[in-house]
Formats: C-alpha cells, sequence, structure tokens
C-alpha cells in the first residue's frame, strides 16, 4: 500500500512550494534538508505531504516521550490507512544496580516495564520486517539502543496459511522458539493456549487474538477473534506470527552464548579474586549465574539487552543493533525540532 494523506485542508501559502523542494531533495540524494516555520504553521501536514509524495518508509525523531505521543497523533490522522508506529523507552522507572563502598551495600536492579509501550515497540519491529513500505515511525532517542538482531527477528517470524500441512506439535514448538508462553490461565499477551484441536496465540504486538483450527495435520480455518469476549473478527487465508520478544534468537546461538558468557565470567570472577575484591566476585558470579539460568528454561532473562553482544556474536566494542538496522537502506528521516534533537542524540550517543 502507497502513503496516502487524509485532510480536510490542502497544501496552502508556502506549503506547496515547501513540499516540492523538499521532496525533490530526497530524490536527488541531499543529504539534509531544513523545514523552517513558526508554531502552528503546518509543518507537520507539510511533511506529511513530503512523506506522500516520496513514499519511502520514515522514521521521525523527536527529542521527548510528549512531543513524540503528540506526532504519532497527528500522523495516525494523516495516514488512517498506512502503518503508523510509536517507538519509544518502554521504562517507566528504572533503578540501576549499584554498590555503596562506603556501606557496602548493593542496591538490586529495580524497573518496571509498559506493557502498553512494550507491545507498541514490537508491533513497530514487526511492521519495518513485514516488507510493507507504507512505515511510519515515530521515534524518541531511544532508537538507538540496542534491541535483537533484526536478521534473528526474523528467523523467528511463523508464517501460516489455510490448508497447510504441518503438524499441531511443530507450531507449538515454533511458538516456544517465538518466546510464546503456554498457559491454561491467563490469556495474556505473549501467550498461547489449547484446546483440543484448536491453538489460540496472542501475539505481543497485536490488540485481537488468533484461533488456529486443525483437522489432523492440515490447518482447517485461522481466525482473529477478541481476547476478551471471544467473538469471531476476520477470517484469513494466511497468517504471519512475530516473535514475542525482541530478543528473540535460535537455540544454536543461544548455546554459544552461554558458554562464551561463562568463559568470561570464570575469568572475571578470578581477576577480581586476585585483586582482592571477593565481594565483588561472589556478586558477579551470583548475577550472572542467575541469568543463565534463566536464559535456559525461558530463553531470556530481565536485563538480557546487556548480554547482547554474544547473542548478536560481535567483536568487542562493536555497537549493538537498534531500530535504524530494521529499516531499509533507502529511509527518510524526520528529525523534529531539531536545534534539540540532534544535541541530545550527540549526548545520549557520546554516553
Amino acid at each position: 500500500m502507497k502513503f496516502q494523506v487524509f485532510s480536510e485542508y490542502s497544501p496552502k501559502g508556502d506549503q506547496p512550494q515547501a513540499i516540492q523542494k523538499l521532496a525533490q531533495g530526497v530524490v536527488d540524494g541531499d543529504k539534509y534538508q531544513t523545514l523552517l516555520g513558526v508554531t502552528g504553521s503546518g509543518k507537520t501536514f507539510t511533511v506529511a505531504n513530503v512523506i506522500q509524495e516520496v513514499q519511502r518508509p520514515t522514521l521521525v525523531l523527536a527529542h521527548n516521550k510528549t512531543l513524540a505521543a503528540q506526532l504519532y497523533s497527528e500522523f495516525k490522522q494523516f495516514f488512517p490507512n498506512n502503518a503508523v508506529e510509536y517507538f519509544v523507552s518502554y521504562y517507566d522507572y528504572y533503578q540501576p544496580e549499584a554498590f555503596m563502598p562506603v556501606t557496602g551495600v548493593f542496591i538490586e536492579k529495580d524497573l518496571s516495564i509498559n506493557e502498553e509501550l512494550e507491545k507498541m515497540r514490537l508491533s513497530t519491529t514487526s511492521s519495518l520486517l513485514s516488507g510493507r513500505r507504507d512505515v511510519l515511525v515515530v521515534a524518541s532517542v531511544s532508537c538507538l539502543y540496542g534491541i535483537g538482531n533484526p536478521v534473528e527477528f526474523q528467523k523467528n517470524v511463523i508464517e501460516i496459511k489455510r490448508d497447510q500441512v504441518i503438524s499441531r506439535t511443530k507450531l507449538l514448538h515454533s511458538l516456544v522458539q517465538s518466546l510464546y508462553a503456554r498457559t491454561e490461565a491467563d490469556f495474556n499477551p505473549g501467550t498461547f493456549r489449547i484446546k483440543g484441536d484448536t491453538v489460540e496465540v496472542y501475539p505481543s504486538y497485536a490488540d485481537d487474538a488468533y484461533r488456529i483450527h486443525f483437522f489432523g495435520d492440515e490447518i482447517e480455518e485461522i481466525e482473529s477473534f477478541d481476547a476478551t469476549t471471544s467473538q469471531v473478527i476476520e477470517k484469513f487465508q494466511r497468517l504471519t506470527i512475530y516473535p514475542a520478544n525482541m530478543f528473540v534468537t535460535s537455540p544454536e546461538v543461544l548455546q554459544g552464548a552461554i558458554w562464551q558468557i561463562q568463559q568470561d565470567l570464570v575469568k572475571q570472577v578470578d581477576y577480581f579474586k586476585e585483586i582482592g575484591k571477593h565481594l565483588e566476585a561472589k556478586r558477579l558470579e551470583e548475577r550472572t549465574n542467575f541469568d543463565l539460568e534463566m536464559i535456559r528454561e525461558l530463553g531470556y532473562c530481565s536485563g538480557i539487552e546487556n548480554y547482547s553482544r554474544y547473542l548478536d556474536g560481535r567483536e568487542a566494542g562493536t555497537r549493538p543493533f537498534c531500530l535504524l538496522d530494521y529499516f531499509p537502506s533507502d529511509y527518510l528521516m524526520v528529525v523534529d525540532e531539531s536545534h534539540v534533537t540532534v544535541s541530545q542524540v550527540h549526548a545520549m550517543y557520546g554516553g
């Protein structure tokens, strides 16, 4: 589908000329262009029309969540039929682990993740990897921070279609591999359940759940339904189910990562003991072994992004994958309030 602006207004004043020049600049390959305008002059509307002209996947970068939310709401109105996504930090509260040498006290890491924002982040990555070109993402500087490997994420995408011959057991294995958890009680996003010959999946990124009917080893019917009322919404010929977590990876990669983490853990613990830091050595060993146990059992752990270098197989000192790696090479970036956002990006990247 193509980007199409819906508005009761049409460009007026300086807007048509600005749209034409900006769109031509993108086509000509100009690296930077600046759109000037006072508050309320219709810059967002102008940019929406430029996106409609150039038809490229677009990232709109804002410097805080409030501004990002406002832009997301506006672009959602301009592009009701296109994939407009929202990608900001999903932490409501974050207390990093800390050690107070004076008292010898460790403060545990504590965090609170906003489930709605996590769902929107997963929806963003899913849209970008779906092959659609009409994707517009409004993001904060959070888009520079490490997320999972897009190649591994893509590998764990499940595609099924009606009349396909696939054993129910194989589909269940694929769902577990994509970090969906089986449940018989609360049917929440990121879980699946089994009812006779029917498998119900509630994707982490969607508002509705999906019901897959089997007849033997054949998929007889696929439908979406309201997870609260169980009312059927729509029937599908084919369905794509994206992973339940951004840090999904294959079992082979996971085993290799666990082995490498253990090797580095032994070295670091020995080093701490050599220099007389026995408390730090014990703490590091306990913490890491707890994380490894979680990874072995569940496929992920709290704060798994700290192990991203091992999971991605990257060299020491190389940057982690981030949202920008999920975009195709010809994407368009719009930096809102650039006098603030650019300097903030420099500061965050430097830090």
